[in-house]
């Protein structure tokens, strides 16, 4: 079985959930805080790989739901930029396992690690209408 790194948001449902299912699975889950973590933007870029730049951001973000960050209209550079001061408009979780990364749980990485409807079952807000597994997201 494999260790696995991975970054979370404390106090996130989902993401224990997540959690849940990785060791559930056999594994080992070293868990980290991402909110508190000194990212920097090469490492940060290393978990989004070949992404668009805009399926790197957390769309629950308060900074997105209010307009004020757009995904959309931000290139790679500032995009990473603002993720490095404001975590919370990371996608989560960020995955390591021993070098290969991953952001969110849709990605061949984690599909081995949980099988293939990981996907369906652990991704999105368990809270999603109540939003009470996150506040301020």
């Amino acid at each position: 079985m494999a260790t696995i790194i991975f970054y979370q948001k404390p106090g996130c449902a989902t993401n224990a959930r997540q959690i849940q299912a990785f060791q559930s699975a056999g594994h080992d889950v070293v868990v980290k805080d991402i909110l508190t973590e000194p990212w920097q933007a090469d490492e940060l870029r290393s978990f989004f790989r070949n992404m668009p730049v805009g399926s790197w951001f957390n769309r629950a973000a308060p900074r997105i739901k209010s307009g004020e960050v757009n995904p959309d209209a931000v290139d790679a550079a500032n995009a990473l930029a603002l993720m490095a001061g404001d975590p919370l408009l990371i996608r989560r979780p960020l995955i390591d396992v021993d070098g290969a990364r991953c952001a969110g749980l849709d990605h061949g990485l984690v599909l081995s690690l949980l099988g293939r409807k990981a996907h369906d079952e652990l991704d999105g807000c368990s809270q999603e209408a109540s939003r009470t597994c996150c506040p301020h997201t």
